[in-house]
Protein backbone atom coordinates (compact mmCIF):
# COMPACT_ATOMS: atom_id res chain seq x y z
CA UNK A 1 0.00 0.00 0.00
CA UNK A 2 1.10 3.82 -0.33
CA UNK A 3 -0.44 7.20 0.64
CA UNK A 4 -2.41 7.40 -2.53
CA UNK A 5 -4.05 3.91 -1.79
CA UNK A 6 -4.89 5.22 1.88
CA UNK A 7 -6.83 8.22 0.12
CA UNK A 8 -4.37 11.10 0.36
CA UNK A 9 -2.68 12.30 -3.24
CA UNK A 10 0.82 14.22 -2.74
CA UNK A 11 0.84 14.99 -6.10
CA UNK A 12 -2.24 16.69 -6.50
CA UNK A 13 -1.42 18.37 -3.80
CA UNK A 14 1.67 19.84 -5.04
CA UNK A 15 -0.62 20.63 -8.25
CA UNK A 16 -2.85 22.46 -6.40
CA UNK A 17 -0.28 24.65 -4.75
CA UNK A 18 0.93 25.48 -7.86
CA UNK A 19 -2.52 26.05 -9.28
CA UNK A 20 -2.85 28.66 -6.77
CA UNK A 21 0.28 30.17 -6.45
CA UNK A 22 -0.46 32.90 -9.60
CA UNK A 23 -3.54 34.41 -6.73
CA UNK A 24 -1.64 33.97 -3.72
CA UNK A 25 1.70 35.76 -5.12
CA UNK A 26 -0.73 38.67 -6.46
CA UNK A 27 -1.09 39.68 -2.78
CA UNK A 28 2.52 40.38 -1.80
CA UNK A 29 3.41 43.54 0.14
CA UNK A 30 6.72 45.20 -0.69
CA UNK A 31 7.57 43.76 3.21
CA UNK A 32 7.27 40.15 1.76
CA UNK A 33 10.35 38.51 1.34
CA UNK A 34 11.05 35.24 -0.12
CA UNK A 35 8.04 33.82 -1.95
CA UNK A 36 5.66 30.78 -1.94
CA UNK A 37 6.24 27.30 -0.37
CA UNK A 38 8.60 27.71 2.79
CA UNK A 39 8.14 26.34 5.85
CA UNK A 40 7.25 29.55 7.30
CA UNK A 41 6.57 32.58 5.35
CA UNK A 42 8.79 36.06 6.09
CA UNK A 43 7.26 39.42 6.20
CA UNK A 44 9.36 42.93 7.43
CA UNK A 45 8.15 45.10 9.53
CA UNK A 46 6.59 48.90 7.53
CA UNK A 47 9.07 51.49 8.16
CA UNK A 48 8.15 54.64 10.09
CA UNK A 49 6.31 52.98 13.47
CA UNK A 50 8.08 54.29 16.31
CA UNK A 51 6.11 52.15 18.92
CA UNK A 52 4.34 49.05 16.68
CA UNK A 53 1.79 47.09 18.22
CA UNK A 54 1.20 44.13 16.42
CA UNK A 55 -2.37 42.90 16.42
CA UNK A 56 -4.22 39.07 15.44
CA UNK A 57 -7.41 37.75 15.32
CA UNK A 58 -8.86 34.09 14.05
CA UNK A 59 -11.59 33.11 13.03
CA UNK A 60 -13.72 30.25 10.70
CA UNK A 61 -16.82 30.52 8.42
CA UNK A 62 -19.22 27.72 10.42
CA UNK A 63 -21.67 26.13 9.46
CA UNK A 64 -22.18 28.81 6.45
CA UNK A 65 -19.78 26.27 4.71
CA UNK A 66 -22.54 23.72 4.37
CA UNK A 67 -24.79 26.05 2.37
CA UNK A 68 -21.60 26.41 -0.24
CA UNK A 69 -21.25 22.38 -0.49
CA UNK A 70 -24.71 22.35 -0.54
CA UNK A 71 -24.96 24.43 -3.89
CA UNK A 72 -21.34 23.58 -5.19
CA UNK A 73 -20.69 27.41 -4.77
CA UNK A 74 -17.37 28.37 -3.41
CA UNK A 75 -16.01 31.73 -4.36
CA UNK A 76 -18.05 33.56 -1.64
CA UNK A 77 -16.54 31.41 1.92
CA UNK A 78 -12.73 32.89 1.74
CA UNK A 79 -14.02 36.58 1.20
CA UNK A 80 -15.75 35.67 4.33
CA UNK A 81 -12.95 33.92 6.38
CA UNK A 82 -10.35 36.89 5.45
CA UNK A 83 -13.25 39.35 6.42
CA UNK A 84 -13.89 37.78 9.51
CA UNK A 85 -10.82 38.33 10.54
CA UNK A 86 -9.13 41.61 9.25
CA UNK A 87 -12.47 43.30 10.51
CA UNK A 88 -11.69 42.28 14.18
CA UNK A 89 -7.90 43.24 13.75
CA UNK A 90 -8.83 46.81 12.10
CA UNK A 91 -11.45 47.58 15.49
CA UNK A 92 -8.23 48.13 17.21
CA UNK A 93 -7.16 50.87 14.55
CA UNK A 94 -4.40 48.40 12.91
CA UNK A 95 -4.07 48.06 9.53
CA UNK A 96 -3.95 44.53 8.29
CA UNK A 97 -0.07 43.04 7.44
CA UNK A 98 -0.42 39.39 6.02
CA UNK A 99 -2.92 36.57 6.53
CA UNK A 100 -2.63 32.98 6.98
CA UNK A 101 -5.49 30.22 6.11
CA UNK A 102 -5.82 26.60 7.12
CA UNK A 103 -8.12 24.52 4.63
CA UNK A 104 -8.83 21.04 5.32
CA UNK A 105 -10.87 18.13 3.17
CA UNK A 106 -11.77 14.61 3.00
CA UNK A 107 -10.19 14.39 -0.64
CA UNK A 108 -8.69 17.43 -2.40
CA UNK A 109 -10.71 18.56 -5.31
CA UNK A 110 -8.45 20.94 -6.71
CA UNK A 111 -10.80 23.30 -8.55
CA UNK A 112 -13.27 23.46 -6.06
CA UNK A 113 -10.49 24.20 -3.56
CA UNK A 114 -9.22 27.14 -5.81
CA UNK A 115 -12.24 28.52 -6.04
CA UNK A 116 -12.57 29.05 -2.59
CA UNK A 117 -8.25 30.69 -2.69
CA UNK A 118 -9.20 32.92 -5.18
CA UNK A 119 -11.60 34.32 -2.64
CA UNK A 120 -9.41 34.60 0.06
CA UNK A 121 -6.80 36.48 -1.89
CA UNK A 122 -9.28 38.78 -3.62
CA UNK A 123 -10.18 40.11 0.04
CA UNK A 124 -6.90 39.86 1.25
CA UNK A 125 -5.87 42.54 -2.16
CA UNK A 126 -8.96 44.45 -1.10
CA UNK A 127 -7.73 44.86 2.22
CA UNK A 128 -4.29 45.23 1.25
CA UNK A 129 -3.31 41.77 3.20
CA UNK A 130 -0.52 39.60 1.97
CA UNK A 131 -1.74 36.21 1.65
CA UNK A 132 1.52 34.77 3.45
CA UNK A 133 1.11 31.31 3.22
CA UNK A 134 -1.18 28.60 4.72
CA UNK A 135 -1.66 24.62 5.17
CA UNK A 136 -3.71 22.37 2.82
CA UNK A 137 -4.85 19.28 4.86
CA UNK A 138 -6.34 16.08 2.86
CA UNK A 139 -7.87 14.12 5.53
CA UNK A 140 -9.80 10.97 4.10
CA UNK A 141 -12.49 9.71 6.63
CA UNK A 142 -12.58 12.72 8.61
CA UNK A 143 -14.78 14.81 6.34
CA UNK A 144 -17.57 13.88 3.88
CA UNK A 145 -17.10 13.92 -0.06
CA UNK A 146 -16.60 17.49 -1.01
CA UNK A 147 -16.82 19.32 2.34
CA UNK A 148 -14.41 20.82 3.70
CA UNK A 149 -13.58 23.28 6.58
CA UNK A 150 -11.75 26.69 7.01
CA UNK A 151 -10.11 28.69 9.91
CA UNK A 152 -7.59 31.68 9.35
CA UNK A 153 -5.34 34.58 11.16
CA UNK A 154 -4.17 37.67 10.42
CA UNK A 155 -1.49 39.80 11.87
CA UNK A 156 -1.47 43.83 11.63
CA UNK A 157 0.19 46.75 13.24
CA UNK A 158 -0.62 49.82 14.83
CA UNK A 159 1.47 53.04 16.48
CA UNK A 160 0.91 52.21 20.26
CA UNK A 161 -0.44 55.93 20.59
CA UNK A 162 -2.74 55.39 18.59
CA UNK A 163 -4.16 51.96 19.62
CA UNK A 164 -8.01 52.04 19.95
CA UNK A 165 -8.73 50.11 23.52
CA UNK A 166 -12.24 51.37 24.44
CA UNK A 167 -10.51 53.95 26.60
CA UNK A 168 -11.41 57.23 25.19
CA UNK A 169 -15.23 56.75 24.71
CA UNK A 170 -16.81 59.42 26.72
CA UNK A 171 -20.34 60.64 27.88
CA UNK A 172 -22.53 61.77 24.73
CA UNK A 173 -20.04 59.93 21.72
CA UNK A 174 -22.16 59.25 18.60
CA UNK A 175 -22.38 55.44 17.14
CA UNK A 176 -22.04 55.17 13.71
CA UNK A 177 -23.15 52.29 12.09
CA UNK A 178 -21.74 50.86 9.08
CA UNK A 179 -24.58 48.55 6.98
CA UNK A 180 -23.91 44.26 7.19
CA UNK A 181 -24.11 42.89 3.52
CA UNK A 182 -26.37 40.42 4.66
CA UNK A 183 -25.81 37.46 7.56
CA UNK A 184 -22.20 37.46 7.24
CA UNK A 185 -20.53 34.36 9.01
CA UNK A 186 -22.72 34.77 12.08
CA UNK A 187 -25.65 32.54 13.04
CA UNK A 188 -25.95 29.73 10.30
CA UNK A 189 -26.59 26.80 12.69
CA UNK A 190 -30.52 28.85 13.70
CA UNK A 191 -30.28 29.87 9.62
CA UNK A 192 -30.36 26.13 8.71
CA UNK A 193 -32.74 24.67 11.33
CA UNK A 194 -35.25 27.49 10.47
CA UNK A 195 -34.63 26.93 6.39
CA UNK A 196 -34.29 22.71 6.86
CA UNK A 197 -36.97 22.03 9.69
CA UNK A 198 -39.73 23.99 7.40
CA UNK A 199 -38.80 22.37 4.32
CA UNK A 200 -37.93 25.79 2.19
CA UNK A 201 -35.07 24.49 0.02
CA UNK A 202 -32.04 26.91 -0.58
CA UNK A 203 -33.34 27.55 -4.47
CA UNK A 204 -36.52 28.85 -3.16
CA UNK A 205 -37.31 32.71 -3.72
CA UNK A 206 -39.26 34.16 -0.99
CA UNK A 207 -40.92 37.32 -2.09
CA UNK A 208 -39.42 39.80 0.49
CA UNK A 209 -36.27 38.82 -1.37
CA UNK A 210 -37.49 40.35 -4.47
CA UNK A 211 -36.37 37.85 -6.73
CA UNK A 212 -33.02 36.54 -5.15
CA UNK A 213 -32.98 32.57 -4.07
CA UNK A 214 -32.24 31.78 -0.18
CA UNK A 215 -29.06 30.25 -1.30
CA UNK A 216 -28.38 33.45 -2.94
CA UNK A 217 -28.91 35.78 -0.36
CA UNK A 218 -27.74 33.89 2.30
CA UNK A 219 -24.29 33.69 0.50
CA UNK A 220 -23.43 36.38 0.02
CA UNK A 221 -20.22 37.21 1.91
CA UNK A 222 -19.09 39.19 4.81
CA UNK A 223 -18.48 43.01 3.72
CA UNK A 224 -14.49 44.54 4.25
CA UNK A 225 -14.35 47.57 6.08
CA UNK A 226 -10.92 47.83 5.77
CA UNK A 227 -10.38 50.61 3.56
CA UNK A 228 -12.95 52.78 3.87
CA UNK A 229 -12.29 52.89 7.85
CA UNK A 230 -8.37 53.04 7.26
CA UNK A 231 -8.85 56.00 5.10
CA UNK A 232 -11.20 58.31 7.39
CA UNK A 233 -8.60 57.05 10.09
CA UNK A 234 -5.86 58.72 8.25
CA UNK A 235 -7.84 61.64 7.06
CA UNK A 236 -7.54 62.95 10.96
CA UNK A 237 -11.24 62.34 11.83
CA UNK A 238 -11.42 61.81 15.29
CA UNK A 239 -12.26 57.87 16.54
CA UNK A 240 -12.34 57.01 20.11
CA UNK A 241 -13.39 53.10 19.07
CA UNK A 242 -14.84 50.40 16.44
CA UNK A 243 -16.68 47.28 16.83
CA UNK A 244 -17.28 44.23 14.52
CA UNK A 245 -20.85 43.50 14.78
CA UNK A 246 -20.27 39.32 14.55
CA UNK A 247 -21.52 36.37 16.72
CA UNK A 248 -23.90 38.04 19.36
CA UNK A 249 -24.74 40.76 17.69
CA UNK A 250 -24.78 44.34 18.81
CA UNK A 251 -25.89 43.40 22.37
CA UNK A 252 -22.88 41.91 23.09
CA UNK A 253 -20.31 43.07 20.21
CA UNK A 254 -20.80 46.73 20.90
CA UNK A 255 -19.97 46.90 24.66
CA UNK A 256 -16.28 45.24 23.84
CA UNK A 257 -15.25 48.57 22.55
CA UNK A 258 -17.37 51.20 25.03
CA UNK A 259 -14.64 50.81 28.45
CA UNK A 260 -17.08 50.49 30.51
CA UNK A 261 -19.64 53.14 29.11
CA UNK A 262 -23.43 52.03 28.32
CA UNK A 263 -24.81 52.42 24.74
CA UNK A 264 -28.01 53.58 23.88
CA UNK A 265 -29.57 52.85 20.73
CA UNK A 266 -32.11 53.42 18.56
CA UNK A 267 -33.92 50.15 16.89
CA UNK A 268 -35.61 52.75 14.40
CA UNK A 269 -32.68 54.69 13.09
CA UNK A 270 -32.01 51.67 10.34
CA UNK A 271 -34.00 49.86 8.26
CA UNK A 272 -33.56 46.22 8.77
CA UNK A 273 -32.79 43.80 5.56
CA UNK A 274 -35.25 42.14 3.92
CA UNK A 275 -33.17 38.40 5.04
CA UNK A 276 -33.59 39.04 8.59
CA UNK A 277 -37.13 39.89 8.38
CA UNK A 278 -38.02 36.49 6.51
CA UNK A 279 -36.11 34.43 9.18
CA UNK A 280 -37.68 36.08 11.68
CA UNK A 281 -41.07 35.01 10.09
CA UNK A 282 -40.42 32.06 8.69
CA UNK A 283 -38.55 30.91 11.93
CA UNK A 284 -40.91 32.53 14.27
CA UNK A 285 -37.79 34.08 16.26
CA UNK A 286 -38.62 36.64 18.98
CA UNK A 287 -37.11 40.21 18.41
CA UNK A 288 -34.62 40.04 21.02
CA UNK A 289 -33.24 36.07 19.80
CA UNK A 290 -32.83 38.23 16.69
CA UNK A 291 -30.94 40.75 17.87
CA UNK A 292 -28.42 38.10 19.58
CA UNK A 293 -27.80 35.88 17.29
CA UNK A 294 -27.99 37.87 13.80
CA UNK A 295 -26.29 41.68 13.29
CA UNK A 296 -29.24 42.75 11.53
CA UNK A 297 -28.25 45.05 9.08
CA UNK A 298 -25.02 46.47 11.16
CA UNK A 299 -21.93 45.21 10.56
CA UNK A 300 -19.56 47.51 11.88
CA UNK A 301 -19.88 50.53 14.19
CA UNK A 302 -17.77 53.74 15.19
CA UNK A 303 -17.67 55.57 17.99
CA UNK A 304 -16.94 59.19 17.44
CA UNK A 305 -17.20 62.89 19.05
CA UNK A 306 -20.72 63.88 18.79
CA UNK A 307 -19.51 67.13 16.72
CA UNK A 308 -17.94 64.73 13.68
CA UNK A 309 -20.58 62.74 13.70
CA UNK A 310 -22.16 64.35 10.76
CA UNK A 311 -18.78 64.49 8.96
CA UNK A 312 -17.88 60.96 9.84
CA UNK A 313 -21.07 59.39 8.10
CA UNK A 314 -20.68 61.72 4.99
CA UNK A 315 -17.63 60.32 4.70
CA UNK A 316 -18.36 56.46 5.24
CA UNK A 317 -21.32 57.39 2.90
CA UNK A 318 -19.15 58.74 -0.01
CA UNK A 319 -17.35 54.83 -0.35
CA UNK A 320 -20.64 53.34 -1.11
CA UNK A 321 -21.64 51.78 2.23
CA UNK A 322 -24.90 53.37 4.05
CA UNK A 323 -24.31 54.63 7.57
CA UNK A 324 -26.59 55.79 10.02
CA UNK A 325 -26.42 57.61 13.42
CA UNK A 326 -27.40 54.79 16.00
CA UNK A 327 -27.29 56.30 19.25
CA UNK A 328 -24.62 57.76 21.83
CA UNK A 329 -22.27 56.77 24.67
CA UNK A 330 -24.10 57.21 28.57
CA UNK A 331 -22.96 56.59 32.05
CA UNK A 332 -23.53 52.87 32.78
CA UNK A 333 -21.56 49.58 32.82
CA UNK A 334 -21.50 48.18 29.49
CA UNK A 335 -24.75 47.81 28.72
CA UNK A 336 -27.03 48.28 25.07
CA UNK A 337 -30.31 50.05 26.01
CA UNK A 338 -33.56 50.70 24.13
CA UNK A 339 -32.75 47.78 21.30
CA UNK A 340 -35.87 45.85 22.27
Amino acid sequence: MDYKEAGVDVEAGRAFVERIRKNVESTFRPEVIGGLGGFGGYFQLPAGYREPVLVSGTDGVGTKLKIAHALNRHDTVGIDLVAMCVNDVLTSGAEPLFFLDYLATGKLEPYQLASVVEGIASACRESGCTLLGGETAEMPGFYKAGEYDLAGFCVGIVEKSQLLDGSRVEVGDVAIALASAGVHSNGFSLVRKIVEANGFGWDDRPAILEGETLGEALLTPTRLYVKPVLEVLRSGLEIHAMAHITGGGIPENLPRCLGGRSIRVDPDSWQIPPIFQWLAIAGEVSREAMFNTFNMGIGYVVIVPAKVAGEAIDRFSSYGIEAYRIGEAIEGTGEVVGLY
